[in-house]
């Protein structure tokens, strides 16, 4: 898939704003700082479409992004990230399991992890909640150029082994870097043959 055309549509609080056309979302979710401002960025080919900040846990609302005008590209806030308040956790957790649950838009979901990191509770807690609502979602590895090939296997083997202890079927993994480019052309494609099911 080539991106032509990519372009802020709007930010919403609430699934009740998300735009009411009938183009599918594709949406992006992870742990605070994961990348995923960045990662959008690379997808796009648009340095500042999605504002990457030094400060984890900027996203507070839905993003939405159109691209091509035949999809949404979604930026959902991060979970889990400590240095928020309890009410704004409780906000952010309410906004995302509303539009991930409720929002009939949602085609495809990709939750991103930092692939440094052992598995984080947080992040399979939400993988488990996907599983149990039917939601379709892959997973992303991103920052892989901070590791060797082999300690990215080890990494990705690791995630698989602690998904294998609730899953039958693990879902789709791939691996990016906004860095160095990595990953892009196979998530396009990926987003594209989601996009024709």
């Amino acid at each position: 898939m080539q991106i032509s055309k990519a372009e802020f549509k709007c930010s919403s609080k609430r699934i009740s704003q998300v735009p009411k056309d009938n183009l599918p979302d594709i949406a992006f979710i992870g742990r605070s700082n994961v990348g995923k401002s960045s990662l959008i960025n690379l997808l796009t080919g648009r340095q500042g479409l999605a504002k990457v900040s030094g400060t984890p846990g900027k996203t507070r609302l839905i993003n939405h992004f159109r691209i091509n005008d035949s999809w949404y590209l979604v930026d959902l806030p991060g979970y889990g990230y400590a240095r928020t308040s309890k009410l704004q956790r409780g906000e952010f957790s309410r906004i995302i399991t509303d539009y991930v649950l409720r929002c009939e838009k949602l085609h495809y979901l990709f939750v991103l992890v930092d692939i440094r990191l052992e598995p984080q509770r947080i992040d399979l807690r939400f993988i488990e909640m996907l599983g149990q609502n039917g939601v379709p979602f892959g997973i992303i590895f991103t920052k892989i150029d901070k590791l060797s090939k082999t300690q990215r296997e080890k990494s990705i083997e690791r995630f698989r082994k602690a998904l294998a202890e609730q899953w039958e079927e693990l879902p789709p993994m791939l691996v990016s870097s906004s860095e160095q480019g990595l990953g892009r052309d196979e998530i396009l494609d990926f987003i594209d043959s989601c996009l024709k099911v």
